[in-house]
């Protein structure tokens, strides 16, 4: 947990009048856990208020955004929230999803960004046609941050897509999936740009992207769809209250986050770890979970995908 930002005067009556939690649905390590702690200082100044950062993971980030949505309706607890907890989570679960998304106090979109496919340094295929040959004749064994997640997704609908031989292995977070790619436990990895850290540390190889055209952050690797046409695919984070935080406070959190993310310093430090800073209108933000949610479930039903427990 990390307390950051000092609180300053304002007038009596006025939210936010004590600190903010924001629950980090998954452990310390990856990019759901950055966007978290990148956010909180400079949020913490524009609000006047301490901002905790609490990770609380489990369940492909479903307890923590439990946790949220049984907070009190008051704008002082928050999480960041993603597409498997916003998108997947209904197909997957469906009646058994302890929360109902669309129920939520949605504020705004945060941050958009491709999927990494990175693979052991001593896999036997150094180009991505190199990779596709491979993973014809042999099996994949591909790791995901767990079922429902948008690492795990975005790996499914290009096994789908590609008809390639590629078995999933999902872990419980980030952290320890890219433990075990740097040891070669695993050939590959679909990763978020927490993954750019062993890339650069030479402990795995950039393979592919995800998006739609080259990714600037890693300009000289080439996009899945350069192998399987029309394959893309993205990933997000956004933040959101539980169901009935009052309008006022939900415009006021939405303000200060978008201002706080169009900050030019801000905002170069999310470009910098491979986060680009998406923020939306709330009546956009609804609309787009509700398109992400049709994409995720078509993928859930056609792969057959199960929850974990």
């Amino acid at each position: 947990m990390a307390a950051l930002g000092v609180p300053q005067s304002r007038a009596q009556g006025k939210y936010p009048e004590r600190p903010i939690r924001l629950i980090v649905p998954f452990p310390p390590g990856g990019g759901v856990d950055l966007t978290a702690r990148l956010l909180a200082e400079p949020l913490a100044k524009a609000l006047g208020q301490t901002i905790v950062v609490e990770n609380k993971g489990g369940a492909g980030g479903l307890i923590g955004v439990e946790a949220m949505s049984r907070a009190a309706p008051d704008g002082y607890t928050l999480a960041v929230t993603g597409v498997s907890s916003m998108s997947a989570g209904p197909h997957l679960r469906g009646d058994k999803l302890p929360f109902d998304p669309m129920a939520f106090s949605h504020i705004t979109r945060l941050v958009r960004m491709p999927l990494i496919l990175a693979v052991r340094n001593d896999l036997p295929a150094k180009t991505l046609p190199e990779f596709m040959a491979l993973a014809q004749k042999s099996e994949i064994r591909w790791a995901s941050g767990g079922i429902g997640t948008s690492q795990h997704l975005g790996g499914e609908l290009f096994a789908q897509m590609s008809g390639l031989k590629m078995v999933h292995v999902p872990y419980r977070g980030t952290g320890p999936a890219l433990n075990d790619l740097a040891a070669g436990v695993v050939d590959a990895y679909f990763g978020d740009p927490a993954t750019l850290g062993i890339i650069k540390g030479g402990k795995a190889r950039a393979m592919a992207v995800t998006s739609g055209e080259r990714w600037s952050v890693l300009p000289d690797v080439p996009t899945l769809g350069e192998a399987v046409p029309a394959y893309e695919a993205w990933n997000w984070y956004g933040l959101d209250g539980p169901p009935g935080i009052p309008a006022p406070i939900v415009t006021r959190l939405s303000e200060a986050v978008n201002k706080v993310m169009a900050d030019d310093t801000t905002r170069k430090k999310y470009d910098d770890n491979g986060l680009h800073p998406a923020t939306l209108s709330h009546d956009d933000y609804v609309a787009f979970i509700k398109r992400d949610s049709e994409v995720w479930g078509k993928v859930i039903r056609t792969g057959n995908i199960k929850p974990d427990d």
